[in-house]
């Protein structure tokens, strides 16, 4: 049998009602925009005749019953099935606040969204020969602090799953990033919580069954990352710039190989926000010093305060750059090991070359 289907991913929507808008001075996303952005792209979406969507996660602002429910109700008038997974801010706290819900609480506010049992991951058959397994990536530890781990009892139930798999083509839907997507992503201080802790434990359990596809958010940005024979395709935020959503068509030819073409969209407008793109971009340049500040004297670099004062402006763009994915970056005006550091984002191929995939391509897998 050829398999030949149609899906989308939209990631990190963020989904906040009006009247629940977090309104801070350091907050990093447009969140204002994430229901009339959410309607423009499944307006797009219902004329593509999908066969699926996936929603890696963060689908809501901040785990409000409020917010997921109307997301849950928009989702159920949908002409396609969607599947979800819970995010950092669906499941913020274990026991529900007057804010937020319940760890334990969030698969039953998406009962036909994959879940069909009280346990926060699953696995279900997209169509015939087609597996969807969906895994819950928040961990709290001895601390009580949210992290990104699949937890043991998790890692035995999907080595369980994939046993029985067959010869089904397996799809992994989780938030944290399981490949690097980012310079040392793994142990940079700032960016390894986007990370799965436990990212290789899972990547030997999912190369050993011959999965070959990882859908991930959390990092909002647009980037394919590949190792050794598995891709982590993560998916910028909708509240974010570029605004991002993805059209995937998985086909295989005469020869029985397999192709995933990936097309990339944007939002490009709302009512209170004409110019999306370019309003977007410049709030994330406004709001970028304190990241910047950050990144400079952190390790690997370690700069004097003053130093990085003086970079950050040059660095303005940087994360849009990032974000948009596809990057490539000269950094030359700079001290050559800082000029070093900001050019390894960029969008190169191991071998040194432009590898320009993180929105439009098509993989052999």
């Amino acid at each position: 049998m050829t398999l030949n289907f149609r899906f989308a991913i939209v990631s990190d929507l963020h989904i906040a009602l009006p009247h629940t808008i977090w309104n801070h001075p350091s907050r990093f996303h447009l969140v204002e925009v994430s229901i009339p952005a959410f309607e423009s792209v499944l307006e797009n979406l219902t004329k593509l005749n999908l066969d699926f969507l996936l929603l890696p996660g963060d689908l809501t602002q901040h785990g409000e019953p409020e917010n997921h429910i109307w997301l849950q109700k928009r989702l159920s008038q949908l002409p396609f099935p969607v599947y979800v997974v819970p995010g950092n801010h669906d499941v913020p706290v274990l026991m529900a606040d007057e804010q937020s819900i319940a760890f334990s609480d969030f698969p039953q506010h998406y009962r036909n969204f994959g879940y069909n049992k009280n346990e926060l991951y699953y696995s279900c058959q997209l169509l015939p020969g087609v597996r969807l397994i969906g895994l819950n990536s928040n961990y709290f530890n001895d601390q009580g602090e949210l992290i990104g781990r699949l937890d043991t009892k998790q890692l035995k139930w999907l080595e369980e799953i994939l046993e029985a798999s067959g010869n089904e083509l397996v799809l992994v839907m989780v938030h944290h990033n399981v490949i690097e997507h980012l310079p040392n992503q793994s142990r940079h201080p700032m960016a390894n919580r986007y990370m799965l802790e436990n990212a290789p434990e899972l990547l030997q359990v999912l190369r050993h069954h011959g999965v070959r596809l990882i859908f991930t958010g959390h990092l909002h940005v647009q980037d394919v990352a590949y190792s050794d024979g598995v891709y982590d395709i993560t998916t910028g935020s909708l509240v974010s710039y570029p605004h991002p959503y993805r059209v995937l068509e998985f086909h295989q030819d005469n020869h029985g190989r397999e192709w995933l073409q990936i097309v990339s969209h944007r939002v490009e407008s709302v009512p209170d926000f004409p110019n999306l793109q370019e309003s977007s971009r410049q709030w994330m340049g406004d709001h970028s010093v304190p990241f910047l500040l950050k990144l400079l004297t952190l390790p690997p670099l370690n700069l004097p305060l003053a130093q990085a004062q003086e970079l950050a402006p040059s660095l303005r763009e940087f994360w849009a750059n990032i974000a948009d994915g596809d990057a490539l970056f000269n950094y030359t005006h700079f001290p050559q090991q800082v000029g070093r550091y900001f050019e390894k984002y960029g969008a190169i191929a191991p071998c040194g070359t432009p590898s320009l995939i993180d929105n439009n391509t098509t993989l052999l897998l």
